[in-house]
């Protein structure tokens, strides 16, 4: 799940806002997700989007992460090395000689406790909220309002990355990715729940690309052509097939496991 909430100001992450907030409006598209097993222990998560938004915000992405590990449950990856990472993925479905307009018709490229650490990821400030009960810990340039977490079920028990995002319009966001420690190493998780209004509707309009490294590709999935030449910072396997799943269109409203 994908949420997007105002960054409070001076106390002071899909669409993406909760409008009682009194926030800046935030439209967001071409959201590209990659996952991968790292080891028995860990997945590994790269996102991507296009902003449009007035002010600045804060994505926040769940993440089902195994309970009692604290704040050390996950690691941010710095890949602004890597800014067309999710235009690296797509060539490797449509090699050299198939032509520009041909692939993008195809796809689209997409507190007694202490302060919660803020970590210079590239260009973002993030944080790592261990559980709900943690947000108040959070750093107050990321202080969300109140009680957002009281009107979405089903997360009690995950841990949530925050990322400071700046203004801009129609801004592609460089490449947000971490590791963090699974409570699920046999399948791969994809934020993908839309917040409208402080709400989970039942169902959502969906701009997404996913990619993820696996031993099958399901049923509807593709496979690409080429093999990743290189690990982007330990995320990839080089050498092994990437897949890619597209959800597009009004859809059930809801994370994403391929296992």
């Amino acid at each position: 799940m994908c949420c997007f909430s105002p960054v409070s100001a001076p106390v002071s992450f899909v669409a993406r806002l909760f409008a009682s907030f009194a926030a800046p409006r935030v439209h967001v598209a071409n959201t590209s997700i990659f996952a991968r097993r790292l080891n028995e222990r860990e997945q590994g998560l790269v996102y991507s989007l296009e902003l449009s938004v007035a002010g600045e915000v804060a994505m926040i992405l769940p993440l089902p992460v195994l309970p009692g590990l604290g704040d050390d449950a996950v690691t941010f990856v710095n890949v602004e090395k890597h800014p067309d990472f999710f235009g690296d993925m797509l060539r490797l479905f449509f090699p050299p000689e198939t032509t520009r307009a041909q692939a993008k018709s195809r796809t689209f490229i997409a507190l007694s406790a202490p302060t919660l650490k803020v970590h210079e990821v590239g260009s973002f400030e993030a944080s790592f909220v261990p559980s709900p009960r943690d947000f108040g810990r959070l750093d107050e340039r990321f202080r969300l309002p109140p009680g957002i977490w009281d009107t979405v079920g089903g997360y009690d028990d995950f841990g949530f990355a925050v990322f400071r995002l700046k203004p801009g319009k129609k801004k592609q966001i460089h490449p947000m990715a971490l590791r963090f420690t699974t409570r699920d190493a046999s399948r791969l998780f994809f934020p993908t729940v839309h917040v409208h209004d402080g709400h989970v509707h039942p169902d959502a309009h969906f701009d997404h690309t996913l990619y993820y490294q696996a031993t099958a590709t399901p049923p509807g999935d593709m496979a690409s052509a080429l093999t990743p030449a290189r690990g982007y910072e330990g995320l990839v396997e080089p050498a092994r097939p990437v897949h890619r799943r597209e959800l597009r269109g009004r859809l059930p409203n809801r994370d994403t496991w391929i296992s």
